[in-house]
């Protein structure tokens, strides 16, 4: 059989690090072992039973079983426009603001093949989420990191960054509600923000992935809330979060419209549209009762304070998230983060991811997933007293 090769493009592209992880996983599992996995960022509820029938109701509908539009049906878009009014009083335009995307992911990596040239520059955020990288990578563009560090609640510090590399950024990559930290993000930094883009023309890219998620009464901030956000980027939604869709693969881009027509333009030439049952859902989803974002907001908060106040009690010294369904814990001395998920895994049978894996200022920290019921949370946190590490 011939072996093909590959191209230099994949041969350049960052190596999946979590791979590693799910096959250590994996070998634990066969061995027969208990695996707790609070590593992972998929949601563990179904899909809210209304969504569920109504992509069913529309699967039944011939119009669906032919191509889609290619940019996507305009309910979908008028949707999208309807629930940012509703959720964050931001007026939008569904034919020229709105772009569907299949799945955040898509969007995010999309981006930079449609915004920048090889060797222009992307601010990303370090820790942040990795498949920034790959975008980056795939457009053959120069990446400068913006590191998160928790003495300024894991926002990036823009006076830190030096005159050359905000002169030569084209893109910046933001994401709060924060993966991996668990931070949000104020008014007053999106208002810098958009203050920053203006200066340097530099185009922002807001990935609210888990705008939905936020605790003890505080509704994370939408980027395109601030003044001026629209002249100067977009944001990016995803269902996955929201509504346990993450299957689903749907999700938009709303804002800036030279970029949305960007983004339109480079997925009409790599897909034809997204099956017309999942746009119907997901429609449903945006625009009917939303009483199940708010149970599942609850249910995110409620494993959150179990989580969080029981590693309290054991005596590891970690903080509260305000948002996400992922904790940021810091690590016990003289362990890297990757040392310490290895230990855990052996020693306990619980999955975390190594801060490394989402950066160069992750080391000294593991995330923590809120996926998992609140008794198998216990009981991960009984396994880690019994270890005697704090």
């Amino acid at each position: 059989m011939k072996n093909y090769p590959q191209s230099d493009l994949l041969k350049r592209l960052p190596k999946q690090f979590f791979a590693s992880l799910v096959a250590k996983v994996g070998e634990h599992l066969e061995q027969g072992h208990d695996i707790i996995n609070l590593g992972q960022g998929n949601p563990d509820q179904p899909t809210p039973e209304h969504i569920v029938k109504s992509l069913q109701l529309a699967a039944e509908n011939p119009i669906n079983h032919k191509y889609s539009p290619f940019q996507g049906y305009r309910y979908l878009k008028e949707a999208a426009a309807e629930f940012y009014k509703r959720e964050y009083g931001v007026e939008v335009d569904p034919d020229k603001e709105v772009a569907i995307l299949f799945g955040g992911k898509a969007g995010l990596v999309e981006l930079p093949q449609c915004l920048l040239n090889p060797g222009e520059t992307v601010l990303v955020p370090d820790p942040g989420y990795p498949d920034y990288w790959s975008g980056v990578e795939l457009a053959k563009a120069k990446m400068v990191t913006m590191p998160l560090r928790e003495e300024n609640n894991f926002l990036p510090e823009f006076d830190e960054l030096n005159a050359e590399d905000l002169d030569a950024a084209k893109l910046m990559f933001l994401n709060y509600p924060n993966n991996p930290t668990g931070a949000v993000a104020t008014k007053d930094f999106f208002s810098k923000t958009v203050e920053l883009g203006r200066k340097h023309d530099i185009c922002i890219v807001h990935d609210f992935a888990y705008g939905a998620i936020g605790f003890d009464d505080k509704k994370p901030v939408s980027f395109l809330q601030t003044e001026g956000a629209k002249e100067v980027g977009i944001e990016i939604y995803t269902l996955s979060k929201t509504y346990n869709m993450a299957g689903w693969r749907v999700g938009f881009a709303v804002g800036n419209p030279s970029v949305i027509a960007a983004l339109n333009l480079f997925q009409d030439h790599v897909y034809v549209s997204l099956f017309g049952a999942v746009q119907e859902a997901a429609a449903a989803a945006l625009t009917e009762s939303q009483q199940c974002v708010r149970e599942l907001n609850a249910m995110y908060e409620s494993r959150r304070n179990v989580l969080i106040s029981g590693l309290q009690e054991i005596g590891w010294d970690v903080k509260s998230p305000e948002g996400s369904f992922f904790a940021w814990l810091k690590v016990p001395v003289d362990f890297t983060s990757m040392e310490f998920a290895d230990y855990l895994l052996e020693k306990a049978h619980i999955v975390v991811a190594p801060g490394i894996g989402f950066g160069e200022w992750g080391e000294g920290f593991v995330r923590v997933g809120l996926l998992t019921s609140e008794e198998r949370l216990k009981e991960a946190i009984q396994r880690i007293e019994q270890l005697n590490l704090f």
